[in-house]
């Protein structure tokens, strides 16, 4: 009886799939390639929002007999980066004219301004009063102080008075 040896037995083998491999149809694959474009359009956008402005207690009879009556309430203005835009407000719900006027809706009115600056002497309107802001950072929000006054001397009822503005930015 005869032994086979393993190691002989092993190179056989692999020698035999060495010649399989080498005698055996090359497979060949083809490559192609192209470029796929891709794009996006960004637009320019802005929102804003309003923080009200209340003015308070208005005292006709002794501390706004001659006194005026100043608040602050804020516009809060998001652009797409870069964008510029005019921020105008209007003359509100209740106007004569170019007079803003407060309402207790009863046919009662207490004029009142709005303006750009703290000074209170830039109105603020939708005309030439409007406010041209630089061009946006970022998307970030940006707050932008409303100040307003109540003229003193008016003579008006007890009553709650208000008003409607609206904002617009224009981009």
């Amino acid at each position: 009886m005869r032994k086979m040896q393993p190691a002989r037995t092993l190179g056989a083998i692999a020698a035999a799939a060495a010649l399989v491999a080498a005698l055996a149809p090359r497979v060949s694959a083809a490559t192609a390639t192209a470029n796929l474009t891709v794009s996006a359009t960004v637009t320019n956008n802005c929102t804003v929002s309003t923080n009200a402005l209340a003015f308070g207690s208005y005292d006709p009879v002794v501390a706004n007999a001659a006194a005026n009556l100043d608040g602050t309430g804020t516009l809060s203005v998001a652009c797409t980066r870069g964008a510029t835009a005019v921020l105008g407000l209007g003359a509100g719900s209740n106007s004569s004219g170019s007079t803003r006027r407060l309402t207790d809706g009863a046919g009662n009115y207490l004029t009142y301004e709005l303006y750009s600056d703290s000074g209170r002497s830039n109105v603020w309107n939708t005309g030439g009063g409007t406010f041209g802001m630089t061009a946006a950072p970022s998307r970030a929000a940006r707050d932008y102080t409303v100040y307003g006054r109540v003229q003193g001397n008016q003579d008006v009822p007890a009553g709650t008075y208000g008003d409607t503005v609206v904002a617009t930015v224009n981009f």
